[in-house]
């Protein structure tokens, strides 16, 4: 992040100052805000770092004047919450953006070697120096986070006393002063010497502090606290064993992100007129009652037509799992998967379009049967879609999507009826594969076999991210799911070729349960790569047919092969086969699945076993 020039001092219409007055650190892009540089996420602005504060600071920065308000009732619906805001931005200088906090407090002089909270240095205000040598201070590289998503400061003074009784001075009371020096022989923790100046222990390095039993030994344990929530809120009791992590890893923030496309009913993006009384309208299945509690209570005319609130009504009940026991939360997000499918396949030619309508989707005019051979059905042109992605929580350590029990951080410390998120507009193709092809496909052994051992490898990465391996969420991998996914890979590489958009700038949406086989291409992304026409018009019958031979043509071959499409094994644990960077690896902005599960050997088959490419049969010459 490249900090702006220094900001200007404000005053008011009187010439008094403003309510706040903070220094700007530096800029992120609203989007960052969301799936980056979330709420508890730490931030680095050149030598220093920062926190970024939660929720509860909404009537400042996240006021309604800097953060609007957008949404998107299924989504909505799902987490429980009223509406979502956008993150605060501003092109001017009027607004004061997202709240931070300085994190870690723990700081070093690379002159004087000093290792003491920020404060202790007394730098002038404003700046991150040491008051004596006039140097820039550096923050700790070490932080310590439990799986409950706490974080705190490593507990360097406990590091450095473990040779003595823990029992005396061992609240940091010693008499001496903590320091910090590398003896730069080498890279690594053993170079890295915390000592202090008591004279009681001797200088020790920063090698074993990753161990996972580390801090256990020290008898330490999570003390709760929660630094992005201010130093007035109190450390909730934790208990939990902590691990030392370095404070640019990715472990330490992962966000929980939702998303959803808008689909009518609910596609116009404006705020619900009947909110807060849907759970008595749905009490109600005859339209004279629903009729006589709206004008009980509104007065004429209603928000809606009555016809408007028994379409409606109706959608929601679609949603509703049936059953006397309550739905999961999972069950109820794939739920939006599967009615965002049906959308997509029956698309809304007929209706008439508003102003307002934030879903087109439109069959294409040339002929379909040209796809056959390649068994590609039911191409659609989607000419506008919407998607909102909310923020809804946050975890360290452990990876929301790898457990069933992952214990997630809420936004703020008082329950609120909002959370963050961003909308992107844009346009994209949706197609599916012929069910009846699909299946004799999918039955083969040689393509189950290659499937499972993607699957093999994969759940038992999920079982190793996971606090209990039993509770490991299983993996998806299955060959219709890693078929679709690479797919979508070869397809949006070929059309940041032939369409002339960034491959960035488009992604996938997958569709790949029993009773779904479907691919969805869009653009959505909020700058000027959003909706332009150019990808719909990738979607008509014969351009998408030369679009995917000329994808598949390419799959065929990749620089690193014969080693990439012989690979036993490739990526992270061996969870992709016949994938690389090379081939279909895609900008990580672009994957759902974080470039996992990829084979191309599934489009295009192997030199020794030709058919267990889906494609093979239609592409042979």
């Amino acid at each position: 992040m490249t900090p702006p020039p220094a900001r200007r001092r404000r005053t008011g219409a009187n010439g008094s100052a403003p309510r706040h007055n903070l220094l700007r650190r530096g800029t992120v892009r609203r989007a960052q805000a969301i799936t980056t540089y979330g709420v508890g996420s730490l931030v680095a602005v050149d030598h220093e770092s920062f926190i970024v504060s939660g929720l509860d600071e909404a009537d400042r920065s996240w006021s309604d004047r800097e953060a609007p308000r957008i949404h998107e009732r299924r989504l909505e619906r799902l987490l429980g919450v009223d509406h979502f805001r956008l993150p605060p931005a501003s092109d001017d200088d009027s607004s004061d953006g997202l709240r931070v906090r300085r994190f870690p407090l723990m700081h070093s002089c690379p002159e004087c070697h000093e290792l003491q909270r920020h404060r202790d240095f007394a730098p002038p205000p404003g700046r991150s120096v040491c008051g004596t040598c006039e140097v820039d201070l550096v923050p700790s590289r070490f932080v310590v986070a439990c799986e409950a998503g706490h974080l705190d400061e490593f507990p360097y003074w406990q590091w450095v006393h473990r040779s003595t009784d823990r029992g005396s001075g061992a609240s940091g009371n010693c008499g001496g002063q903590l320091r910090m020096r590398t003896s730069g022989r080498t890279s690594s923790l053993r170079s890295i010497l915390i000592s202090c100046t008591c004279g009681k222990v001797p200088e020790v390095s920063m090698e074993g502090s990753f161990r996972r039993s580390a801090l256990k030994d020290l008898g330490l344990t999570c003390r709760g606290t929660r630094p992005w929530l201010g130093a007035s809120v109190p450390a909730e009791g934790c208990g939990r064993p902590l691990r030392t992590l370095q404070r640019g890893s990715s472990s330490v923030w992962q966000p929980v992100l939702k998303s959803a496309l808008s689909i009518p009913p609910w596609s116009s993006g404006r705020a619900d007129p009947l909110a807060g009384h849907w759970e008595k309208l749905r009490k109600y299945d005859d339209p004279a009652r629903i009729e006589a509690y709206l004008d009980a209570v509104f007065d004429e005319p209603w928000p809606l037509s009555l016809d408007e609130v028994m379409t409606l009504l109706d959608a929601e009940r679609e949603e509703e799992a049936e059953g006397d026991t309550a739905p999961s939360f999972d069950h109820r997000y794939r739920a939006l998967r599967n009615k965002e499918y049906e959308r997509l396949r029956a698309g809304n030619d007929e209706s008439e379009h508003s102003r307002e309508e934030e879903f087109i989707c439109e069959t294409p005019l040339g002929d379909q049967s040209v796809l056959e051979p390649l068994g590609v059905t039911g191409p659609m042109l989607v000419k506008k879609l919407r998607e909102v992605r909310a923020l809804k929580a946050f975890t360290r350590l452990v990876d929301a999507e790898s457990t069933t029990d992952a214990k997630e951080m809420p936004l703020s410390e008082k329950p609120l009826r909002w959370l963050p998120a961003m909308e992107v507009r844009g346009e994209g193709v949706f197609l599916r594969l012929d069910e009846q092809r699909l299946g004799v496909w999918e039955k083969a052994p040689t393509v189950a076999a290659r499937a499972e051992r993607m699957r093999t490898a994969h759940q038992r990465v999920l079982e190793q991210r996971a606090d209990d391996p039993s509770r490991a969420v299983p993996s998806p991998a299955t060959p219709r799911m890693v078929l679709l996914h690479t797919l979508a890979h070869v397809l949006i590489n070929e059309w940041s070729l032939e369409a002339g958009y960034p491959a960035a700038s488009l992604r996938e949406r997958l569709y790949a349960t029993e009773d779904m086989a479907g691919v969805l291409v869009y653009t959505a992304t909020s700058d000027s790569a959003g909706s332009l026409g150019g990808l719909v018009a990738q979607g008509e019958p014969k351009r998408l047919d030369l679009t995917i031979r000329s994808a598949i043509r390419r799959a065929e071959w990749c620089s690193s092969d014969p080693l990439c499409v012989e690979a036993e094994a490739s990526g992270t644990a061996g969870t992709n086969l016949a994938a690389c960077h090379a081939c279909v690896m895609l900008p990580e902005t672009s994957c759902e699945h974080n470039n996992i599960l990829l084979d191309r050997a599934l489009l295009i088959g192997t030199p020794d076993d030709p058919e267990v490419g889906f494609f093979a049969s239609a592409l042979t010459p």
